[in-house]
């Protein structure tokens, strides 16, 4: 489904100032060792090691919000752009995306480590939502 601006509303219906997502919280960026990409990022960037538990490791500018997600993978899954966008009230976002028909290629579930879905764009680009 096709949607333009205009006059600050999106054309099915969704005020532009009401958005669903708040925020863009983080992109993964595939490296071959978490741990080892987060060190380079810190002593070469300046960037702060923000979180390095298991699979989640990230880094970012000092002070910002926003990170990089050192994602350890041989490749990246097709589609996954790794952005993850940010809703204040997960289960509502995802219904009124779906409704609004967005295609959710991730219903909302838990997978043990936190509650998520995944959506795709018209050209099947995959992002997070949480």
């Amino acid at each position: 489904m096709e949607e333009y601006r205009r006059n600050g509303y999106i054309e099915n219906g969704i005020h532009a100032s009401n958005s669903m997502i708040n925020k863009i919280s983080s992109v993964a960026v595939v490296v071959s060792d978490g741990k080892k990409s987060a060190e380079w990022y810190s002593k070469n960037l300046g960037f702060e090691i923000k979180s390095s538990e298991g699979h989640w490791v990230t880094v970012g500018p000092k002070g910002s919000d926003f990170e990089l997600h050192l994602c350890e993978s041989k490749n990246a899954e097709s589609g996954n752009t790794g952005i993850l966008f940010i809703a204040d009230d997960l289960e509502s976002t995802a219904k009124q995306l779906e409704k609004a028909g967005v295609r959710l290629t991730k219903s909302l579930r838990d997978d043990g480590w936190g509650k998520y879905a995944m959506i795709a764009d018209p050209d099947g680009n995959e992002f997070w939502l949480m």
